[in-house]
């Protein structure tokens, strides 16, 4: 068995409480409040700025200049096709310039962040890229699941074509690729290490829709500020 379908059997049950999370079941159906979802949508902004500086961390790790090109160019396409997408979420709900400088991340996405810097920091492409895995992975399998779906939203439309969509498919089946091939052999241990990189990603990832979905914050008067 390669390594990814190893440590996506292994969380399975941790995906499989994303896929029938509230947030997304409410997502899919129509019905989400638009005050979460726009709570969500300035996290992930914040999530993926991140996500693209780690993607470089890893152009910068890579041992041949072809790797080196294609995370520098999966850096772009964060910036450019994702963080896209948010600017417009945010003038359709009305999120302001000041309100997004004023910003301060959930201690979800602070960690989930932190999480994926300190495998890039104290680790090698592999630990990077077993840490940014899930993010790719597991929307994609979402956008898989709801490309059916109708919730007859234009913001929430929208969001599933973009993970459902044949473009990032192969940009995450690219990475599930890079990966088993950076785990294939490996000693145990080290398999060990980066299977736990992808499993508290996993974790974040669900976390993430329950940050989204319960307004986290620092504070009890943050919160209440929120709602």
């Amino acid at each position: 068995m390669s390594f990814c379908k190893r440590v996506r059997s292994e969380c399975d049950g941790i995906w499989e409480a994303s896929f029938d999370h509230p947030f997304i079941q409410a997502l899919a159906d129509g019905t989400l409040d638009e005050k979460v979802f726009r709570f969500y949508v300035l996290q992930d902004a914040y999530y993926l700025s991140h996500f693209a500086k780690v993607q470089a961390l890893g152009a910068v790790q890579a041992k041949d200049l072809a790797t080196t090109q294609r995370f520098a160019k999966h850096a772009e396409e964060t910036c450019v096709a994702e963080l896209s997408l948010h600017e417009e979420f945010f003038t359709l709900l009305g999120v302001t310039q000041e309100e997004h400088a004023a910003f301060k991340p959930a201690p979800n996405a602070y960690n989930y962040t932190s999480h994926m810097y300190r495998a890039a920091f104290t680790g090698d492409l592999a630990d990077t890229l077993a840490a940014l895995l899930p993010c790719y992975w597991l929307y994609w399998e979402i956008g898989e699941r709801l490309k059916d779906a109708k919730p007859g939203h234009p913001i929430y439309d929208k969001w599933i074509a973009a993970y459902g969509s044949e473009w990032f498919g192969e940009l995450v089946q690219e990475q599930i690729g890079r990966m088993d091939r950076l785990a294939e052999g490996l000693p145990q241990e080290r398999i060990e290490e980066l299977a736990e990189h992808f499993r508290k990603s996993s974790i974040y990832e669900l976390k993430f829709w329950e940050m989204a979905w319960t307004l986290e914050s620092w504070t009890a008067e943050e919160r209440e500020a929120v709602r």
